[in-house]
């Protein structure tokens, strides 16, 4: 199963445990990775990457079209021509919303 989660082992930016010299209780066992904590990392999301373009004319939208006029046996047709080039992305926008992180590693609802 996919997911956009952090593929990097033994880093969790929420984990609730600031100390990284956890004693070993049996001598067998290994720790498998350090515990890092960030004292200001939050669990929610607040800010994305935006889907949409500006245009040269300052129009904001996810796709642009223009349309050409093609000529086919002696016939014009109008088609819907997309364009694809002097294009802005809008960039970062912030959430009304906050969302939850999704590599938040605690359960949140039990049914």
């Amino acid at each position: 199963m996919g997911g956009s989660g952090s593929k990097s082992k033994g880093f969790w930016p929420f984990s609730g445990s600031g100390s990284t010299d956890d004693p070993i209780r049996d001598g067998n066992q290994q720790p498998m990775a350090k515990v890092r904590s960030f004292p200001t990392a939050t669990p929610f999301v607040l800010t994305r990457k935006s889907s949409m373009y500006f245009d040269e004319d300052g129009d904001l939208a996810h796709e642009f079209y223009e349309e050409a006029i093609v000529t086919k046996n002696g016939r014009k047709k109008a088609k819907l021509k997309r364009i694809q080039k002097n294009l802005t992305p809008q960039g970062i926008i912030k959430l009304e919303i906050p969302c939850i992180h999704v590599d938040f590693p605690v359960v949140l609802c039990e049914a």
